[in-house]
């Protein structure tokens, strides 16, 4: 069953760093993809969410691990049926 990840990072910064650290630990079928997620309501950029989000059609990735990556970097996992 295929999976799609979303990690929810609190800037551009962690947000690339997962990617980079999921690039190099797991065989993904695709790079991850930076989504920039404005908060509702706000309009500066400063207060805006990075997503990553991994598109998993093995269901390879375990939740565990991807949720201790996120917060390393001060972020949370959403999964998501893709």
């Amino acid at each position: 069953m295929s999976e799609r990840h979303v990690l929810v990072l609190p800037d551009r910064d962690a947000a690339e760093e997962v990617a980079a650290a999921l690039a190099e630990r797991y065989v993904l079928a695709e790079e991850p993809r930076l989504v920039r997620d404005a908060l509702a309501g706000e309009d500066d950029a400063e207060d805006a969410q990075w997503l990553v989000v991994v598109e998993d059609p093995d269901a390879a990735l375990t939740s565990a691990a991807l949720h201790a990556l996120a917060e390393e970097h001060e972020g949370w996992l959403e999964d998501h049926p893709a």
